[in-house]
């Protein structure tokens, strides 16, 4: 799908431990609006809500699934949970991003015990998402909304779509050189102050040099909340491509 016309939305699951609606719509920060089947935010941005019942499986995958270990305090609510608050809303852009994470916020400050995307399978704690939504930079939305995980051969992002960009691959080998490599061109990526494509080169005068290269092939199919639609990019290194030629 050409990027200029994919269309992204965000989905947050935010488990909660109220007695009733009421409760929840009582303790909403000031400007926030529970309305039906919406919540709208104070600048009157309008996210779809939609509340789930809870299941004997979802405490146990947010645990698993959260970044930076949540209070135990939180977890409390979590295996305790009698509803979750799921949240769908706009996604492909930092701005985007930014509303959903002010969105989850609200929710968190009405007595939600944690944030899990869908788009990513990434969980966080409430102070922790709150926290991030505070901050609201570039950096704190890609560690809100992206995640990463290892095959055999590689280490992949998953989330990047949320931000407005394709996710990254690339091979264990070469983050053997810099483990890090992978977190930094995330963070480089997220702040759009110089598009990443296919062919852009990745120099670092002090370490190894990489060539973006977009590559085929989706775990997940359109429809699906992680199917990035702006396709996905693998970092292969300068002495690889050189190598093989």
């Amino acid at each position: 799908m050409d990027s200029q016309h994919a269309s992204v939305e965000t989905t947050l699951r935010i488990p909660g431990d109220w007695a009733d609606p009421g409760e929840l719509i009582q303790r909403l920060p000031e400007g926030y609006r529970l309305t039906g089947e919406l919540l709208v935010l104070p600048d009157g941005t309008e996210i779809e809500f939609f509340p789930m019942q809870p299941d004997d499986q979802f405490a146990q995958i947010f645990q698993s699934s959260c970044r930076h270990p949540a209070t135990s305090e939180e977890l409390a609510v979590v295996s305790r949970y009698t509803v979750n608050v799921g949240l769908c809303g706009p996604g492909g852009s930092l701005d985007a991003a930014r509303t959903m994470l002010r969105a989850g916020a609200a929710i968190i400050q009405a007595g939600g015990a944690g944030v899990f995307i869908d788009n990513s399978a990434l969980a966080h704690g409430g102070q922790l998402w709150v926290d991030m939504a505070e901050d609201g930079s570039p950096d704190a939305a890609s560690y809100a909304f992206v995640s990463m995980s290892g095959g055999e051969r590689d280490l992949r992002t998953m989330g990047m779509h949320v931000l407005g960009y394709p996710d990254l691959v690339m091979r264990h080998d070469d983050l053997e050189v810099d483990t890090e490599l992978l977190v930094e061109v995330v963070r480089y990526v997220s702040r759009g102050e110089k598009p990443i494509g296919d062919g852009h080169l990745l120099c670092d005068e002090h370490g190894p040099r990489y060539q973006a290269m977009a590559i085929s092939g989706d775990r997940f199919p359109p429809g699906s909340p992680m199917h990035n639609p702006y396709g996905r990019l693998k970092l292969v290194s300068i002495k690889d491509i050189a190598e093989g030629n």
